[in-house]
Formats: structure tokens, C-alpha cells, sequence
């Protein structure tokens, strides 16, 4: 299983990206994956998924403002990111897991995703 991400920038508030995460090595209907963001000195935390029952829950503080999708054909997973304000400045992860509780309350667990990208870095400026 490999996961790479792209896409990240910096942007004023406001603003929007769109991050990719190019998968490889599992099919979505057996994964949940989702996106983490870690800010410096914070704990990494779930920004949101599509399980693979095909659930797609987000954290409160991105809902309405974020939307995640997946391109099964392309086997990319993407988080479209619009109305960005300083505090979603992070590195951002895309990550997949075939455990079944990370489908149902685990989803924003990092401990439940075995498999991570490397990350990529957004900066939102006031």
C-alpha cells in the first residue's frame, strides 16, 4: 500500500486548495482512508474520511468548508479545502486502513491507519 499526497500551498484566508492523494496496492471498497492534518505542537487529528461503507464524516471545525472524494478509476483520493483560515494551517496526511472500527467511530483515530503518506504542508496566512 502506497500513499502520496500533493497539492498543498500557502494562501491567504479564504482562500482554497485542493490536496491529491495518489493510492496504490488496495481498492477503496475494502478501505476506509482519510485525511489527518498535525499542526506544530498539536496532536495529529482526523479531518475526514470516506469509509468503506462509503460514509464520509468530518470534523466539526472543517464541515461546510471541506469536502473529501475519491476517483476509484484514478485511485486518488482528494480533499477540497475552500474558505481556509490560519488555524488550518498544517501538514496534511492522507491515510488507509482495512480495520473495520476505523469504518465505524474509529474513523479520526490515527492509531487505527496502518498506512500513511508523507505528507504535505498548508499554510493559510491572515
Amino acid at each position: 500500500v502506497q500513499l502520496v499526497e500533493s497539492g498543498g500551498g500557502s494562501v491567504e484566508a479564504g482562500g482554497s486548495l485542493r490536496l491529491s492523494c495518489a493510492t496504490s496496492g488496495f481498492t477503496y471498497s475494502s478501505y476506509t482512508v482519510g485525511w489527518f492534518r498535525q499542526a506544530p505542537g498539536k496532536e495529529r487529528e482526523g479531518v475526514a474520511a470516506i469509509t468503506m461503507d462509503g460514509l464520509t464524516p468530518y470534523t466539526d471545525s472543517v464541515k461546510g468548508r471541506f469536502t473529501i472524494s475519491k476517483d476509484s478509476d484514478e485511485n486518488t483520493l482528494y480533499l477540497q479545502m475552500n474558505e481556509l483560515k490560519p488555524e488550518d494551517t498544517a501538514t496534511y496526511y492522507c491515510a488507509a486502513s482495512a480495520d473495520r472500527l476505523a469504518a465505524l467511530w474509529g474513523w479520526r483515530e490515527p492509531s487505527r491507519y496502518p498506512y500513511w503518506g508523507q505528507g504535505t504542508q498548508v499554510t493559510v496566512s491572515s
